[in-house]
């Protein structure tokens, strides 16, 4: 299909929950900036709803009082570090992702990677894991609003020269359909990743638009 042809000419991703199962690496972080603290150890799935939202959000949930404890500075510079280190020991791209990037990128796509991960992080992970199959990769940093504010999405937009309605945002959350419909570009959720089919739904997912599997997510664009 030409570029003419086809809907869109860039897929902006999401990272942690669309790209990255990061899930396990964020929970043994958290734990580990927590327990050296003194207070108690979250679940997998308690770290699951947490994130999403950046690492001051999930700090203050783990953190007993949230900004109001005193050790919460010291447990968000603790998960920093220890992610720092470990943000790669068990992380790794969902079934399916490096093949769908290969084919964006053969297919004359521009792809870019938008996450409430620090800066550093994305721009590491994206390195490692997906090299020249990513034409950008931006972060949580100064000067940017975090999603679901627009401004990562338009900063993305045009470092890779497409016009929003020219790109589609693919994500996992609510914040990801939230920060779509700020960025005035067309939303693809997907179910894979940290949150359900049934709660993007509640959070206004197109159900005919939510993909399963990369497959489904493919056929999408390809419509």
């Amino acid at each position: 299909m030409s570029s003419r042809e086809r809907r869109y000419d860039a897929v902006i991703f999401d990272l942690d929950g669309t790209l990255l199962d990061t899930l396990s690496d964020l929970t043994s972080s958290a734990n580990a900036a927590v327990i050296k603290y003194g207070f108690a150890e979250h679940s997998r799935d308690e770290i699951r709803s947490f994130v999403g939202n950046g690492i001051g959000r999930l700090i203050q949930q783990i953190v007993p009082g949230g900004e109001e404890n005193p050790e919460f500075e010291n447990v968000y510079n603790g998960f920093r570090e220890y992610y720092n280190a470990h943000c790669m020991d068990e992380t790794e791209p969902y079934p399916g992702v490096m093949s769908l990037l290969d084919w964006l990128r053969k297919e004359g796509y521009k792809t870019a990677i938008v996450s409430n991960k620090p800066d550093f992080a994305v721009k590491k992970l994206k390195d490692v894991y997906f090299g020249e199959l990513a034409d950008v990769a931006i972060g949580d940093r100064e000067g940017c609003r975090r999603k679901p504010a627009p401004d990562s999405v338009w900063q993305a937009l045009k470092e890779i020269g497409v016009e929003r309605d020219r790109a589609v945002y693919v994500g996992d959350s609510d914040v990801d359909i939230m920060t779509a419909r700020n960025a005035e570009m067309d939303c693809i959720p997907v179910s894979w990743g940290f949150r359900s089919r049934e709660f993007l739904i509640e959070h206004g997912a197109d159900p005919s638009c939510i993909a399963a599997n990369v497959r489904e997510l493919k056929s999408i664009l390809e419509k």
